[in-house]
């Protein structure tokens, strides 16, 4: 099989979680599988550039790809979420007219962003693979082709938490992300300030920078903020000792998350909380492999015995983390995204 996946650059999650990883196994089992990565990164620009000529060298760059897809004819595209981050389809459409076989992968809400865009792209595809029921539940309404493949994590890279520590120090209750996403600690941020009245606690926050906790009360709440490093971030991860995913029960967008950083958590063997948002809800068995909460007392309620009993926090650590191995692995699910391309292949 001749395998393309088109995606947005090594330092989006969606790349770095739903692509990239799944290429060495393609290759080992004899499949030629490329990368071709935006440049400059879907998601950016470059500063010296502009924004404007950042833009043109990126449709540039996939003007190539598409052409070395043509010469190297390609069997299967996979494009990840969309080609680029605006209303446009011509690329999309230039890889359809010449690819034997295409793939639309989505882990997000992308099409609540361009519903217009995403209702050509959608029909266009012969395969969507979706992150979760959620998202595939709005696909299928467009295309009877739909496979549920969840956002996964390499258990080789994730190993497990020593709970063995050194110096003694105060638990760590533990958040990573993308620094716009700290406005979700919102949702979590009063159970903390009344926690942090009775228990002693970190909260430690992994992102690039923390502009958006100027919106945050956190008031009481020693935070702890440690800049998120690509190459060292399981190693950070393994800092915390509490994970939690807060999530807006009102926000359209939630309800289609993939629920990447609870499946970080839980891969690392740490316990988590999480708002039961969207297929949040069903990734945790609440009170076996991590905790869900809906409202301040329940996030109150959910943390409180995590803080004070380092054996629950192991036992449901344990737990979580033989689930992340069974049901959110690329180990566990690359046998299922290989199969669906050979059976896509083989169709006429």
């Amino acid at each position: 099989m001749k395998l393309l996946m088109l995606c947005s650059g090594d330092r989006s999650p969606a790349t770095r979680f739903r692509m990239h990883p799944f290429a060495p196994h393609f290759r080992r089992l004899g499949h030629r599988c490329r990368i071709a990565d935006s440049f400059p990164q879907k998601y950016d620009w470059i500063p010296w550039l502009g924004f404007r000529p950042s833009q043109i060298l990126k449709q540039i760059v996939r003007y190539g790809h598409w052409w070395q897809s043509r010469l190297m004819r390609d069997e299967v595209v996979v494009i990840e979420r969309e080609i680029f981050d605006n209303p446009t389809t011509h690329f999309e459409e230039r890889f359809r007219a010449t690819a034997r076989k295409l793939v639309l992968d989505l882990d997000d809400a992308v099409f609540l962003r361009y519903p217009e865009k995403f209702e050509l792209l959608a029909p266009m595809a012969d395969l969507i693979i979706c992150g979760n029921e959620f998202i595939q539940e709005w696909a299928a309404t467009r295309n009877a082709h739909t496979l549920i493949l969840p956002t996964c994590v390499e258990m080789a890279r994730y190993t497990e938490k020593d709970w063995t520590h050194g110096a003694p120090r105060p638990v760590r209750i533990g958040w990573i992300g993308t620094t716009g996403n700290l406005r979700y600690l919102q949702v979590a941020a009063p159970a903390l300030r009344l926690l942090a009245g009775q228990h002693s606690f970190e909260l430690l926050l992994i992102a690039p920078e923390t502009g958006p906790l100027a919106d945050v009360d956190l008031t009481g709440v020693t935070v702890r903020h440690v800049s998120w490093n690509g190459p060292r971030e399981v190693d950070q991860l393994r800092e915390i000792d509490i994970g939690i995913m807060p999530l807006f029960a009102d926000n359209e967008w939630d309800k289609f998350k993939c629920g990447l950083k609870l499946i970080q958590y839980m891969a690392i063997g740490i316990p988590a909380v999480a708002s039961p948002v969207g297929v949040n809800a069903s990734i945790v068995t609440h009170g076996t492999d991590g905790f869900v909460a809906a409202n301040d007392s329940e996030w109150e309620c959910a943390l409180r015995p995590l803080l004070i009993d380092e054996n629950l926090r192991r036992t449901v650590g344990a737990a979580a983390r033989e689930t992340a191995h069974t049901r959110y692995s690329v180990e566990a699910n690359f046998p299922i995204f290989e199969a669906a391309l050979r059976e896509l292949c083989a169709a006429k």
